[in-house]
Formats: C-alpha cells, sequence, structure tokens
C-alpha cells in the first residue's frame, strides 16, 4: 500500500498510533504474549496456556475492529497491518519455542527444535508479507495463530499423559505445525468469518475456565 503525497506531508508521532483501538488490541494481546512467555519460563504452564490463547483473542479483535472502523488513513493501515507481523512472530514464533525449551528443562538439545519453530514463523510471515493471501484469497501454509490454538489444546494431554510420553507429543506437534507453516497447503482465513469468531470466543472462555480450575 502506497501513501499519498498528502498523507505523507504529514508525518504523526510515533505514540500518536498508540490511540488507534486497533493497535491497543494488537498490544493487549502482546501483553498476554508476555505473561505466557513469563509463566513458561518459570514452570507455570496452564497460566501460559491462558495467556497464549488470549493472545490469540486479541489478534483476531484487532482485525475485526479495524474492518469495522472509519476515518482510517492509509498511513494507520499499513501501521497496523507492520505492527500485527512483529507482534506475530513474538506470540506464535518466540513463545512456543520458548514453552518448548522450558518443558525440556532449557537441555540445549531442545535447541534445534526451537529453531525451526522460529524460523518457520519468521519465513511464513515474511511471505505472507510479500504475497498476501492466494488467489482463492486463502493463505499458504497454515497461520501461525493456529499454532497457538492447536497447543493449548495439545496441552491438555500434560496431565494426563506420563512426562516422557507428552514430551515426545508436544515436540512432534510443535514440528508438525513449523512443518505445515511453510507447506503449500491453502487455509481459510478463519477470523473472516463470524461463525469462526463466536467458536474462539467460546473456546477461549472454555480453555481459560479449564485452566484456570487446574491452577486452583
Amino acid at each position: 500500500m502506497i501513501i499519498n503525497n498528502e498523507e505523507a506531508q504529514y508525518r504523526p508521532t510515533i505514540i500518536s498510533f498508540v490511540k488507534d483501538l486497533p493497535n491497543l488490541c494488537s498490544l493487549a494481546g502482546l501483553a498476554c504474549t508476555i505473561l505466557a512467555i513469563y509463566f513458561s519460563i518459570t514452570g507455570v504452564y496452564y497460566a501460559a496456556m491462558i495467556g497464549m490463547i488470549w493472545a490469540v483473542a486479541f489478534d483476531w479483535a484487532d482485525g475485526l475492529v479495524a474492518r469495522r472502523m472509519q476515518g482510517r488513513t492509509g498511513s494507520d493501515r499499513i501501521f497496523g497491518a507492520q505492527l500485527d507481523v512483529v507482534i506475530d512472530i513474538v506470540s506464535y514464533g518466540v513463545t512456543p519455542a520458548i514453552l518448548v525449551l522450558s518443558y525440556g528443562a532449557f537441555n540445549p538439545i531442545f535447541l534445534p527444535i526451537a529453531f525451526i519453530m522460529l524460523a518457520a514463523s519468521a519465513v511464513r510471515l515474511s511471505y505472507f508479507s510479500t504475497f498476501g493471501l492466494s488467489d482463492e484469497s486463502k493463505y499458504t501454509g497454515l497461520a501461525l495463530d493456529n499454532n497457538s490454538i492447536a497447543l493449548v489444546s495439545i496441552f491438555l494431554l500434560e496431565s494426563v499423559l506420563p512426562v516422557g510420553t507428552f514430551s515426545v507429543v508436544l515436540y512432534a506437534s510443535a514440528l508438525i505445525l513449523a512443518a505445515l507453516n511453510v507447506s503449500q497447503i491453502k487455509t481459510p482465513k478463519l477470523s473472516g468469518t463470524p461463525r469462526n469468531v463466536v467458536f474462539l470466543a467460546l473456546y477461549t472462555l472454555g480453555i481459560t475456565g479449564i485452566y484456570t480450575w487446574k491452577l486452583l
């Protein structure tokens, strides 16, 4: 997207974009991500799962709000898209990688898995930023928000499987998701359908309730 001459002559301050409601949603998601990282590092994994799923919820919310707002300029849209991409690499790349490392007691043997996850996220986002949606208005490769949606469900097995078995499940799932992220499969834009938004809202509340109960 190209900023027109009139907008280019007026260059707003950096902090002025924070008052934009979609960007506030994005930053709220980043706050949830920071909590998820913190609780992953400290080993409070159930709290980390809550942070991860709420990060997805706010990520979907920023797009929904942006599409319904009137009067947003081209620079508003460009800034919001760039902010979203930067936050996505933290939420869906860094956070799952730290989760894997933490669950493996930060043993260096798990560094390759963490790198693969993070690299796949970076490549996936770079590809999307370059080419956007496919001709069928679908994503090429599994969208990164699905990683967190899947991982918080997979982690429910942690309390019913032996530690060794669950570790294999977690690490295998992480690698499979990374492979899907950079694959050529076509997946729909889930956040664009009202039914999926309702499903995510219910899923977020349900996951929050389950993991809150596990914490108590």
